[in-house]
């Protein structure tokens, strides 16, 4: 017996929509509104993600030529231009408010990190996504160029951003930090590289009960009060030293009083000689270098979520449109990053973003349609006719 509702409907019931309308209240989405509500207007943008659309036109006659399959899911007509006013005018928070809902979710479920101790482990980084400074002046990075960034508190558990801020493009990294309270419980340990590397910022955290992991610049001034032992094993994993320091700058010293730990390391894929920085003096010197390492995962999230969801090209040119379109991407990729840890679905989230785009108005469970293989999948689509051409 074929499922009586689609792959999207299911999907959608995954939102909290009481939320999600409490959201809309808050910041007037619906004021003045005949019939494309902000309901509405998630549900035409989440499409878009999931079918990788690049303009309004293309929005458009893709879902009226499935018209007879929308009408279950609470989407009454579409049209470019409705489309255009909603998201130059209704206030981007809205999804930014349903963004943070739907990582509680995921957070109830998500796989602890791969390291043996149990602290919360998290990087923070930022990613610049360049724009069109004629189409966005809004967004001026340099002289010719515009731009906007990205800052993201990454999750090492469940691959998680569990921190989202967007500034224009000439927003310092450390500034984004020191300007927003990044949601961290004491005992987490969070990597960042050299361009957060400001004593004061780092003290705030040391005060805070927070663990910090960062590379040390080569001309730091410093002064060392002990040494950790190096044994053999340490430093067949490639550990040089493990110091106890204090910084001797007048401002450095000011802005961090306390000890520090510097660890040398030697990467014997590279050669290459690294010294990390940290407050931690419990864990070992080679597990401070691997989870340095470790901060590559957020390189690769922001490379995932670059070529594979809609923040790059714009369905409109206003700031609020361009922020409302990038939080609506990153609530569809907290969705599939739901499905797939609450189902344990083996594949990755781009074979999984991949079946959803193609079976997206298809009548089938989900539970069917992720058991299935690539194989045997285009067996789970309505029986259509073959048109005649004459």
């Amino acid at each position: 017996m074929a499922h009586s509702s689609t792959v999207y409907n299911q999907l959608l019931q995954l939102i909290p929509r009481h939320q999600f309308e409490k959201a809309v209240k808050t910041y007037d989405g619906d004021r003045y509104v005949k019939y494309f509500s902000c309901w509405q207007q998630f549900i035409t943008l989440l499409y878009s993600q999931i079918r990788s659309k690049d303009s309004l036109r293309d929005i458009e006659l893709s879902l009226k030529s499935q018209s007879n399959r929308w009408y279950h899911i609470g989407l009454q007509d579409i049209k470019r231009s409705t489309l255009s006013d909603a998201n130059n005018s209704r206030n981007y928070r809205i999804y930014e408010d349903l963004f943070y809902k739907l990582l509680d979710r995921c957070k109830s479920i998500i796989p602890k990190h791969r390291f043996r101790f149990k602290n919360p482990l998290y990087s923070l980084d930022a990613s610049t996504i360049d724009l069109c400074l004629s189409l966005f002046p809004w967004a001026k990075f340099r002289k010719r160029k515009g731009a906007i960034k990205m800052h993201c508190l990454y999750d090492h558990s469940g691959a998680l951003p569990s921190f989202l801020v967007i500034t224009d493009g000439k927003e310092h990294d450390i500034r984004a930090a020191k300007e927003n309270t990044l949601p961290l419980l004491p005992d987490s340990i969070v990597s960042v590289d050299r361009g957060y590397l400001d004593f004061e910022w780092l003290f705030s955290l040391e005060k805070r009960r927070v663990y910090f992991v960062t590379r040390a610049k080569k001309n730091f001034k410093y002064r060392v009060t002990g040494q950790q032992e190096v044994t053999e094993g340490a430093r067949k994993k490639g550990v040089l030293f493990d110091q106890v320091i204090e910084l001797t700058g007048y401002y450095p010293s000011k802005d961090y009083p306390k000890k520090l730990r510097l660890v040398g390391f030697l990467d014997s894929e590279t050669g290459k000689e690294f010294r990390f920085l940290t407050n931690n003096f419990a864990l070992a010197a080679s597990t401070i270098a691997q989870i340095y390492k470790a901060r590559w995962q957020i390189e690769l999230f922001f490379k995932w979520i670059k070529q594979n969801l809609k923040i790059k090209s714009f369905l409109g040119i206003t700031k609020n449109a361009v922020l409302t379109q990038i939080w609506v991407a990153m609530c569809y990729y907290l969705l599939l990053t739901y499905i797939k840890y609450q189902t344990k679905y083996s594949y990755s989230l781009l074979e999984f973003s991949r079946i959803f785009a193609e079976t997206i108005f298809e009548r089938i469970s989900l539970i069917d349609l992720l058991s299935c293989n690539h194989q045997n999948l285009f067996r789970v689509r309505d029986p259509v006719g073959q048109p005649a051409l004459f």
